[in-house]
């Protein structure tokens, strides 16, 4: 989450300086399982979005935050499911 805070500071009447400082949280995909437990029952989970206005047929989202393509789906979920017994893929978004 970003969080963002402002403090005035007055320098002369009508003038004033704004100091903002920001704080960046950095996102990392860890070795453990992504879905500890959404549709455990299947081998992969891929949900499909349908939308008119869409430039390709299918465009595939990245979900296991490993792609070097990010946002979106480079495979790398295979890997990490692989790796960790996980069951995340990816989300297709497809033109009706």
């Amino acid at each position: 989450m970003l969080a963002t805070t402002a403090r005035s500071v007055a320098l002369a009447p009508r003038t004033a300086a704004v100091r903002v400082s920001r704080r960046a949280v950095a996102v990392r995909a860890s070795s453990e399982p992504i879905n500890p437990s959404i549709k455990k029952d299947v081998d992969k989970v891929v949900d499909t979005v349908s939308i008119k206005d869409l430039d390709k047929p299918k465009v595939a989202y990245c979900r296991c935050w490993r792609s070097d393509t990010f946002p979106l789906c480079n495979g790398a979920h295979v890997k990490h499911n692989a790796a960790t017994g996980d069951n995340v893929g990816p989300l297709l978004v497809a033109k009706e």
